[in-house]
């Protein structure tokens, strides 16, 4: 389950201009059925207040956002940007996850009501999820058991975390909820030293685009950091380039 604890910047209510189109047949697209990946894609959504544009079958589409998740009742609450009422039958729910995905889901249950909060419905959670990455770039698992991290001075902390992956134009890094809690969305790391096996080591100036809280079975409560590289100079780009093409071809 998400770690609810962790404060994050939530954005502010949805606006017609926030609206995400629906994921149309695309290979790239796959689904996703793990109830607890969902119920803790649907609580990222929540906790970041993620614009959410609902589609009511033969119905103009409205805003809305997440307002909690139960994974545990298995219900999640809308807050609709124009409060109403929204049709019976098939709706669909499309939203970013982040900067490089969006997720969409489809229901065809009527909404019920939540006690003493007459601006919220209550919907089921879905069976399954369509996720579309949309990653410019394809991003390479760091190897188990080898040095891959990063490693950057803030606020004269300095802070270590492991890099889970990365590609040649950002990386993945792993916080825990108490390194994250300085960190935010368009937070600029500078003279980031990032680690790549035991022999590479290239610096780089990094930029915050996704925080996503999540939980491990060894190490509990921890968050992705997906950062966009910002300023890297022609030869440590050269090299990090070198560094991705070798291990696609390992792979």
């Amino acid at each position: 389950m998400t770690d609810l604890s962790m404060p994050l910047m939530r954005k502010g209510p949805p606006k017609l201009a926030d609206a995400v189109d629906r994921i149309t047949q695309n290979p790239a697209a796959h689904e996703m059925r793990d109830p607890f990946d969902i119920g803790d894609a649907l609580t990222t959504l929540a906790l970041t207040g993620e614009p959410v544009t609902v589609y009511p079958f033969g119905q103009d589409f409205a805003m809305a956002r997440i307002d909690s998740v139960d994974p545990e009742g298995k219900v999640f609450t809308l807050d609709l940007a124009e409060h109403g009422t929204l049709p019976k039958g098939k709706t669909v729910f499309v939203a970013a996850l982040g900067s490089n995905a969006k997720v969409q889901f489809e229901l065809d249950a009527a909404p019920g009501a939540v006690a003493d909060r007459p601006d919220l419905l209550q919907f089921p959670l879905p069976a399954a999820c369509l996720v579309l990455n949309r990653r410019a770039e394809p991003r390479l698992e760091s190897p188990l058991g080898m040095n891959y991290g990063a490693r950057f001075s803030m606020m004269g902390k300095v802070f270590e975390m492991p890099l889970y992956d990365f590609s040649r134009g950002g990386v993945g890094l792993r916080a825990t909820p108490e390194q994250a809690l300085e960190l935010y969305v368009g937070k600029k790391l500078e003279g980031v030293l990032l680690e790549l096996g035991s022999s590479l080591i290239v610096s780089a100036d990094l930029e915050v685009r996704l925080l996503r809280p999540f939980r491990t079975f060894l190490l509990g409560p921890q968050v992705q950091v997906g950062c966009r590289i910002s300023n890297i100079t022609m030869q440590m780009r050269q090299t990090l380039e070198r560094a991705v093409g070798k291990m696609q071809k390992r792979r």
